[in-house]
Parts: structure tokens; C-alpha cells; sequence
């Protein structure tokens, strides 16, 4: 199972403001939104300028701490199911936590100011976990399984299987609250969990890579071939669910 963390408490913030002389720098750096113009030193040397170093090492702490929690429960449940099922119900977990350009970036392009207080109330997908499943029905027994815990919040679901996107994207997305327990509080913190197949996240794998190439020729041809793709990824993934019920019938008369 993959999991790619970013340690923000190894992160080197020392002498972050020795060039910063004034308030008009740190205007100057908070206005850049173009993303080959920002840069990680950019963004810490804004948090120098505020004093925010520490705070933002311990925000993003709290958002790894929330996504722990979430693999946890996750792993529970697959620990139990596969032994009541005799399968997995899931394939692979995929974690991570947005780089500080990216939370920045996004910020901005909303016309945000990057502050912690903004980090934390306009952004529910700092910390994100995708959960890769074999099988549709599988994606929403563990979403339901999940979401029923007594101490997570469902925030918000959408359904991208049921109503896929224009593009073809399929995919259930769950933002989620669940608490961290601290030396001296109990804190519940947003985490998005995306559920997908394998054939799912092979073409949003895809989509994904094409979305940033520039210069493509035939684009449109391009985009109408991946939409007929994802088609036949929700045929074949129904079709592959069918055997798989057929099996297991199979096996229950005997």
C-alpha cells in the first residue's frame, strides 16, 4: 500500500526573514499567484515575516495525525471484511498532504488571502486519502461503513460514479471531520477520502497528465477518446462486478 507523507517538522525554516526588511517585500512576495513565480522560500519567508512557522509546522501536523486516523479506520475495516468476505475490499490506500505552494496557489486562485485562518476555513482537501477498490459495490459499503463511525463528520459526499463528470471522471469523494487527540484537546480536523476503482484511478492517472500538457494537438479529438474510455472503464468494471457476484453465488450453493 503506498503512502507518500511530507514531514513538516523536518522542514528548515531557520533565517527565514534576514531578507526581509519590510512589510512591503512581504506585499510583494503575498502578491505573486502565477505558479512559476512562487516558490516553497517564497512561501516561508511570508510565514517568517508573520511569525507563523511554528503554527503552520503544527497545522499540518494535525492534518498527518488526521490522515493516521483515517488509515486506521480504514485498515480496521478491511481487516474485518476480508475475513467475514474472504476478499479485501480494498486494493491500496494513497495518502498525502498539499505542499505549501499548492495551499497557497489555491488560495489565491479563489482570491484568498494565505493565512493560517483561511488554510484551515476554505480548504477541505489539504489532507487527502484515496482508497483503491476492486469493485464498485465495495466503494460504497466502505464509504457507508465509514461515514456511520459515531465520531466522523460527513461534511459533504459526491458522487462522480452515479453522476460522473463531463469529462468522464468517476471517482466518490467524502470530506470528512474526524478528531485528533492532543496532550491538552481533542481537535477534529477535515480530511477528503476519494474512493475508486482500479480502472477509475488508472484513467484519472491519465486525465490527469494530459490536463497539464500545453501545446496538444487535436485536443478536442483527445478529450472525446477519453470520455468513450471511461465508458467502457464503467462497463467493464459493472461486467467485472457480475462475474464476481456469479462466483460468489456459485460458491454459497455448494
Amino acid at each position: 500500500m503506498a503512502v507518500k507523507h511530507l514531514d513538516y517538522s523536518k522542514l528548515d525554516f531557520a533565517k527565514l526573514t534576514e531578507d526581509i526588511d519590510d512589510i512591503e517585500e512581504l506585499e510583494e512576495l503575498d502578491g505573486i499567484v502565477d505558479s512559476k513565480d512562487i516558490s516553497a522560500n517564497d512561501i516561508e519567508k511570508i510565514l517568517g515575516m508573520r511569525d507563523q512557522v511554528k503554527d503552520f509546522q503544527i497545522l499540518m501536523m494535525k492534518y498527518d495525525c488526521a490522515l493516521s486516523e483515517v488509515r486506521t479506520k480504514l485498515d480496521v475495516l478491511n481487516k474485518e471484511l476480508s475475513l467475514r468476505n474472504n476478499r479485501n475490499p480494498f486494493e491500496s490506500i494513497k495518502m498525502r498532504i498539499k505542499t505549501p505552494v499548492s495551499i497557497y496557489k489555491k488560495l489565491r486562485s479563489r482570491n484568498i488571502e494565505f493565512t493560517l485562518d483561511n488554510v484551515r476555513n476554505h480548504l477541505s482537501d489539504i489532507a487527502g486519502i484515496r482508497v483503491i477498490c476492486s469493485f464498485v459495490d465495495d466503494i460504497y459499503m466502505l464509504a457507508d461503513c465509514l461515514a456511520q463511525q459515531d465520531d466522523i463528520r460527513v461534511l459533504q459526499r459526491k458522487d462522480y460514479i452515479e453522476t460522473p463528470k463531463d469529462s468522464g471522471y468517476r471517482s466518490l469523494h467524502l470530506i470528512i471531520e474526524i478528531p485528533i487527540f492532543l496532550t491538552q484537546e481533542k481537535e477534529y480536523m477535515k480530511v477528503e477520502v476519494q474512493f475508486r476503482t482500479i480502472a477509475m484511478d488508472f484513467w484519472a492517472s491519465l486525465e490527469h497528465k494530459m490536463k497539464y500538457k500545453k501545446n496538444i494537438e487535436n485536443q478536442e479529438v483527445i478529450s472525446d477518446d477519453l470520455k468513450f474510455s471511461a465508458d467502457l472503464i464503467n462497463q467493464l468494471d459493472l461486467r467485472m462486478q457480475q462475474i464476481r457476484e456469479k462466483i460468489d453465488a456459485s460458491e454459497d450453493a455448494q
